[in-house]
């Protein structure tokens, strides 16, 4: 099975730093194959035979702890999972908006029923988001470095671990398991 693992918060201002090199490997010693890594906030595309993503998840989290000596959350997406969050991305049926300024949270379970106002206090007039079942796209105009939806502000008001990418990334990681 094809997967796609995400992992948060690595090699953000000098923080918990891991070459994808290394990484790389470290997913290759534990038996994953065909893996390939995507820029440097450690996006990994691998495959396995083991069809338990939270089992995969720890795994690698673990193995991450022991080598590089920090905790580091692992979210594991199936191919088919990000095709589909790709094709519920309601955004994309928009012609006026600029695909650069659109980004997707990514959580670590199933959404409980959010309550939309704390996302509504926080987000500038410019700013839309959509609720999905494991995530959160959203359009920032302004930019995401202005945004007060970042990832940060997700896993606080909602308490649920996250993971945030932009959309390029998001289909560039697609587009790299049809390959």
């Amino acid at each position: 099975m094809i997967y796609i693992s995400l992992l948060r918060g690595i090699n953000v201002s000098g923080q918990k730093k891991i070459q994808m090199v290394e990484l790389k490997s470290l997913y290759e010693s534990m038996g994953f194959e065909n893996v390939v890594t995507y820029i440097q906030s450690g996006n990994v595309i691998f495959t396995s035979q083991d069809k338990d993503k939270l089992k995969l998840a720890n795994l690698i989290s673990g193995e991450i702890r022991k080598l590089f000596g920090f905790d580091v959350s692992v979210f594991i997406r199936t191919k088919n999972e990000w095709e589909q969050l790709i094709k519920n991305n309601p955004f994309l049926v928009r012609q006026n908006l600029d695909r650069k300024r659109m980004y997707v949270t990514l959580f670590s379970q199933i959404l409980p029923k959010i309550e939309t106002e704390i996302l509504d206090r926080a987000k500038f007039d410019s700013e839309e988001y959509a609720v999905g079942e494991k995530e959160i796209y959203f359009y920032c105009p302004e930019g995401y470095g202005r945004t007060k939806l970042s990832n940060n502000f997700m896993e606080s008001k909602l308490r649920i671990t996250a993971t945030t990418r932009n959309w390029n990334t998001v289909t560039k990681l697609a587009d790299m398991t049809d390959s």
